[in-house]
């Protein structure tokens, strides 16, 4: 039987292989596209992304965590969220196709009704594969989803800028995404060959909705603010002021995504397998906030320090306005990691009336700071994301506290350190950003010259040695491979 400490190491391994391909192949051929597209473009779909994560939400209310988290978990429990899924889906998409005129009238952009009612297909589409990536999650099996990102990802990706170069605009993004979801699906269907059973439960929804349901209503509540800041933008300002914003974010997120997003999906799972023992849950739980800390806020410091030649090189000069708002959401993001840790420990103990209760609380203080932020413009509903992710740690730990001794202040011993050094070792990468030389130049060097401090300023640092150790034994298991499949 594999630990804890395996089965960590693997499904990291593998998430960040999808995320790392994933996120380069979005990455490099985004860039593409962003050359050929304009901001307006951008900002138009993104204005239509709070319908579709809200729709998304509804779809899985909760109940793939539930399936998670509950230890008896049987076929008729799968089945029952499959036909759930399925037919939630349906009638999302038949309401989303009747309101879409009403919301290309709150824009005063006809041409979101037809987007609309479009890319609601991928919701249907999406629906259907939800419980079978479920099933892989549960049994840690993050290189199918790895294969399976990677292989979608390169198709609708390529698919997208042939698009884009063919004059398609707008509608490139749209069917991207269609594509993105179909691929999917289809490999997702073909890898697992697995079929619900013609029943559906009542007794097992409705287990599962104690549960799922308070997340539902937790998750909707988060995708209403994580998208009301681009309604603002684009209500209150224009579609390219919101395809900067988007563009400047995309990349602030890039370090967070890839760590996080392979740290948080595979702490989930397994942390549900020792809920019952707090002391080793802690015990992992610090670590992997300590590891995920020490990479993610380097990541976003240095993406922040190099912000001007990162845009002007990739992007070219026509995307410079994005330029300040990747300084400023660097700061605000980086601190993610933490939030999402602290409510999987919430979940991981079945908690999730504690969940909601933070999550209403946390939203309502949340949009009260961004309407405050709109008088003072753009940049400043940027900077008020710097206040709120301060804010949403203080108040994700509170129960954490309460429950296991670890609150705020105990949290921000273990992480801070790595805050200071990060910003001690990227002070030589922003300065060089003034300095008159070639963009490719600032890049490389800036990073170089930061990563070198960085890595002498953790020398003895207990989380790099583990680091260091978890990156030696994977090398050198493919190492002994090669040398095995040579001979």
């Amino acid at each position: 039987m594999t630990s804890i400490k395996e089965e960590t190491i693997s499904g990291v391994k593998w998430r960040t292989i999808e995320k790392f391909s994933v996120e380069g192949i979005h990455f490099f051929l985004g860039l593409i596209m962003a050359r050929l597209l304009t901001a307006a473009d951008y900002g138009t779909v993104g204005m239509l992304a709070v319908f579709l994560s809200i729709s998304s939400t509804f779809i899985d209310s909760g109940f793939t965590n539930a399936l998670i988290q509950k230890k008896n978990r049987d076929q008729v429990d799968f089945s029952t969220v499959f036909y759930f899924n399925i037919v939630v889906a349906i009638l999302i998409y038949i309401i989303l196709f009747f309101s879409a005129p009403w919301v290309s009238v709150f824009f005063k952009m006809p041409i979101l009704t037809d987007i609309l009612r479009m890319q609601a297909i991928g919701l249907i589409i999406r629906s259907i594969s939800s419980v079978q990536v479920t099933q892989l999650v549960i049994k840690i099996d993050f290189k199918a989803l790895a294969r399976r990102s990677m292989y979608s990802s390169l198709i609708a990706g390529v698919a997208g800028v042939l698009m884009a170069y063919h004059g398609f605009g707008v509608w490139a993004l749209v069917y991207q995404d269609l594509i993105l979801a179909t691929i999917n699906v289809i490999f997702i269907c073909w890898y697992c060959r697995w079929l619900p059973l013609p029943v559906f439960s009542i007794s097992s929804f409705k287990r599962m909705f104690s549960f799922g349901g308070k997340l539902l209503v937790s998750n909707l509540i988060n995708q209403v603010y994580k998208n009301l800041n681009q309604i603002v933008i684009g209500k209150a300002f224009s579609a390219g002021a919101l395809g900067y914003y988007k563009r400047g974010t995309q990349f602030a997120r890039f370090p967070n995504q890839i760590i996080n997003g392979s740290i948080k999906s595979v702490t989930f799972p397994i942390l549900s397998k020792i809920q019952d023992d707090d002391e080793h849950l802690v015990a992992v739980y610090r670590k992997y906030i300590r590891i995920s800390s020490m990479c993610i806020f380097f990541g976003c410091v240095l993406v922040s320090a190099l912000a001007k030649p990162l845009i002007i090189f990739l992007l070219t000069e026509k995307w410079s306005p994005s330029i300040i708002f990747l300084h400023i959401y660097c700061f605000a993001c980086m601190f993610d990691h933490l939030n999402g840790i602290n409510l999987n420990l919430l979940q991981v103990k079945g908690r999730s009336d504690l969940f909601l209760r933070l999550e209403i609380i946390k939203k309502i203080i949340a949009t009260i700071i961004l309407f405050s932020a709109v008088p003072f413009g753009i940049i400043g509903v940027c900077l008020s994301k710097i206040l709120w992710s301060q804010t949403s740690v203080f108040i994700n730990t509170y129960y954490t506290g309460k429950l296991f001794g670890l609150g705020y202040i105990s949290q921000v011993r273990d992480y801070s350190g790595y805050f200071f050094r990060s910003v001690v070792a990227c002070i030589p990468a922003f300065l060089l950003t003034f300095v008159d030389i070639p963009h490719i130049v600032q890049l490389l060097l800036g990073a170089l010259i930061s990563v070198a401090i960085y890595y002498c300023l953790l020398r003895k640092d207990e989380s790099m040695k583990e680091v260091l150790e978890i990156l030696n034994n994977y090398f050198l298991g493919r190492l002994k491979k090669v040398v095995r499949f040579s001979h």
